[in-house]
């Protein structure tokens, strides 16, 4: 079984069409046709039914596929390696974040590492709280930052970077917007803007108002930040929302306040495979990571 063959399989199963994965290769579909029929002849199944131009893989081919995937990635990753073991700071870094961390934290971070190391690129993968967690466990990318640092999960290692408040975001006109503190309990009545069930800030949130004995309720939902931003903007509902996602300013027709009884908060940081060892490139970027956020710290207290 040959590197190409495995490349063309690949191919020709996302795209189920062989001329179309022959496009995508830059090779004649011929070439193509005759690495699948070789790999079909070496082990002796088929892999794909034809449906006139269109294939499809068979209950095997679907197994290989997985299987091939790993393998590829296997052997992408053992590449990378040896090209930064020769130069660590001309290496590539992919890496997870999620929304609430996509306008000043992680844009924050990349910023003052290229200064250190401006030959560095990143691969930047936006996504939820699970599919970041998921990703990693998997092997999709090695490093994701995020909040709440996860405690206890299977293949993952955390790190905490720092510690950030959550605040009430309430529209210009509400009754209490004048306060310059509120009580969370303060906004029993109130409709709030909510990321959907299964989101981790909605659990956050969520559970707070437990803590007080009532479960907030959801008026609006919003899959990011910047829609919640919006419908309290609208007059909509109140929300909680990490107070770094305001640090450029407050939307328009709304106001910030501080919430306490009980303080929300949630960590912030990084987590990587506990199964497997960062690329060198990598292994710079986390311990980098440590490093400046360490002296943010410093520096606002």
């Amino acid at each position: 079984m040959e590197l190409r063959q495995i490349q063309y399989f690949i191919e020709v199963a996302k795209r189920e069409h062989v001329t179309e994965a022959a496009h995508a290769l830059h090779v004649a579909q011929s070439a193509v046709s005759r690495q699948i029929f070789n790999l079909e002849e070496e082990l002796g199944i088929p892999l794909f039914i034809r449906e006139g131009r269109n294939v499809k893989l068979t209950p095997i081919g679907e197994m290989l596929l997985e299987k091939m995937e790993q393998a590829i990635k296997l052997i992408d990753s053992a590449k990378r390696e040896v090209e930064e073991q020769l130069d660590p700071e001309k290496g590539t870094i992919r890496i997870g974040f999620p929304s609430s961390l996509a306008a000043y934290t992680m844009p924050t971070a990349i910023s003052a590492f290229r200064e250190r190391y401006p030959q560095v690129k990143f691969q930047l993968i936006q996504g939820s709280y699970a599919h970041l967690i998921e990703g990693v466990a998997k092997g999709e990318f090695n490093l994701a930052l995020l909040g709440p640092v996860p405690k206890r999960v299977k293949k993952i290692t955390g790190r905490t970077l720092f510690t950030e408040k959550i605040v009430a975001l309430l529209p210009q006109h509400h009754p209490l917007a004048a306060r310059k503190i509120l009580k969370l309990n303060d906004l029993r009545a109130d409709s709030f803007v909510l990321f959907p069930s299964g989101y981790i800030l909605r659990e956050i949130i969520v559970n707070a108002c437990g803590q007080l004995g009532f479960e907030p309720v959801v008026g609006f939902e919003g899959e990011d930040i910047d829609a919640i931003k919006g419908l309290v903007s609208a007059g909509l509902g109140v929300t909680l929302i990490p107070e770094i996602t305001l640090i450029d300013g407050v939307p328009r027709s709304t106001v910030k306040i501080p919430v306490t009884e009980p303080d929300v908060t949630r960590t912030v940081g990084i987590i990587i495979p506990s199964e497997r060892s960062l690329l060198p490139t990598e292994q710079l970027f986390y311990e980098f990571l440590g490093e400046f956020f360490s002296i943010l710290d410093r520096y606002k207290n």
